[in-house]
């Protein structure tokens, strides 16, 4: 026997089923909003701390003497399994030193000047990367989001088959949602291309995690690296009986004279301080979308072969390319700026794409002003909510809780808006 679902019944789940399409709203606007700001992640590294030592350029006698000091220092509970130098380059001039517990930046001579304080600049970036989430899982979420990104670029084109013809038809004024609608199609249209760009780069970086895993886990036994060999090359086999620091000097001298063409971005040393330890060389190379090359060294910095990401297989070639396109570090300040505009239009597309979705629900009889009042939260909280945290991280320092400041900034401007949504009009 078949029992009516009583009105009220089928109006909270819809309800129920619209508050969580906003939710993989707010997710999507979120992750467009700071990975607009994260274009930006050198510039401002060198506004987050103005004082740090900075060159063009630096020996590799002064970088051996960098390494050999950061080995010195106090590792906490267990060794540095990796040490990274990041060389001077055009977008970020600074020589630094991060190992698995601490980070330094040097000054020319190679001596440590000062502690890497860039706590904000990290932390969008990882709120751009994970959300503040687990690591795995986190990233996930965000590699959905990206596919997300790229149905919602694709299926608007097909939707909308009048959507090129009206490329340039604005009717800024109009009123019943119109003009919002017309905003939110045009900026679709003009950065098209930009945005399944992004949504695919990010999908793949995203998906890639828990894809590799999973490989792993069903055909490697649970290692990881098996999976990521084939792109990006292997590690030797380990041996940790100590040994004396690396010949990182050597290994920076062949670079300078086998390939004057290739610009050293990072120096990283795999298990220092064991008969293991070799070290890599990643090469930046001119006019290519690739990350970069590796370029392999033993511990006495021979040289032993590449990676393969600058001529190997076109694979390997587009797996090393995702990076750069997607944050846009291939160009200069130039291609910067131009992200940064792309990306505010499509952060803007998401914003408006709710706001036109719960303006056509209310023309159908379905008024949700409490959501309303939460998506109009969710888009003015979340830049205000970061402009606190860079706040709290300038009068603090660079120990600001940022991620509670952020967070609890975020939920009480929401809750305010939802206080004051009997008040407050509609925008659509």
């Amino acid at each position: 026997m078949s029992r009516t679902i009583e009105a009220g019944t089928v109006k909270r789940a819809l309800s129920a089923h619209a508050a969580t399409g906003l939710i993989a709203g707010a997710l999507l606007y979120l992750v467009s909003l700071t990975g607009t700001i994260a274009v930006f992640y050198a510039e401002l590294q060198r506004i987050e701390q103005p004082n740090a030592p900075e060159m063009t350029a630096i020996a590799p006698e002064a970088v051996q003497n960098g390494v050999e000091h950061a080995l010195k220092q106090p590792s906490g509970d267990a060794p540095t399994t990796h040490l990274y130098v990041h060389m001077p380059v055009d977008d970020l001039p600074r020589t630094t030193i991060t190992t698995d517990n601490d980070a330094w930046h040097l000054d020319i001579d190679g001596n440590i000047a000062m502690p890497e304080e860039i706590a904000w600049s990290d932390f969008l970036v990882a709120l751009h990367y994970t959300l503040n989430l687990p690591a795995l899982v986190g990233i996930t979420i965000v590699g959905i989001l990206g596919v997300m990104m790229l149905a919602l670029s694709l299926s608007g084109v097909v939707a909308l088959p009048r959507i090129f013809r009206d490329a340039f038809r604005l009717r800024a004024r109009s009123p019943g949602g119109v003009a919002l609608a017309d905003w939110h199609n045009r900026l679709s249209v003009w950065t098209l291309p930009f945005g399944i760009a992004i949504a695919l780069t990010g999908a793949l970086i995203g998906l890639a995690t828990v894809t590799a895993y999973g490989i792993a886990a069903n055909d490697y036994g649970g290692d990881v690296g098996a999976v990521y060999e084939p792109i990006f090359g292997g590690e030797p086999v380990g041996d940790d009986a100590p040994a004396p620091a690396p010949d990182v000097a050597a290994a920076l001298r062949y670079m300078a004279s086998h390939y004057p063409q290739v610009e050293p971005s990072y120096a990283i040393l795999h298990d220092p301080l064991t008969r293991g330890q070799h070290i890599q060389i990643v090469g930046l190379h001119d006019k290519r979308l690739i990350f970069g090359e590796y370029y392999s060294f033993d511990a006495s910095g021979k040289f032993t072969g590449t990676a393969g990401l600058s001529d190997g297989d076109w694979g390997q070639q587009a797996a090393a390319s995702t990076y750069q396109l997607h944050f846009g570090t291939f160009g200069g300040i130039w291609v910067k700026i131009a992200y940064a505009l792309f990306g505010a239009a499509l952060t803007a597309v998401c914003a408006t794409g709710t706001y036109i979705w719960l303006g056509k629900r209310r023309r159908r009889g379905f008024d949700e002003p409490k959501l309303r009042a939460l998506w109009n939260g969710v888009v003015i909280g979340a830049p205000v909510a970061l402009a606190l945290s860079f706040a709290g991280r300038l009068l603090i320092g660079n120990a600001a809780p940022l991620l509670a400041i952020f967070w609890v900034s975020y939920a009480l401007l929401i809750a305010l808006c939802l206080a004051r949504c009997r008040t407050r009009g509609s925008i659509v």
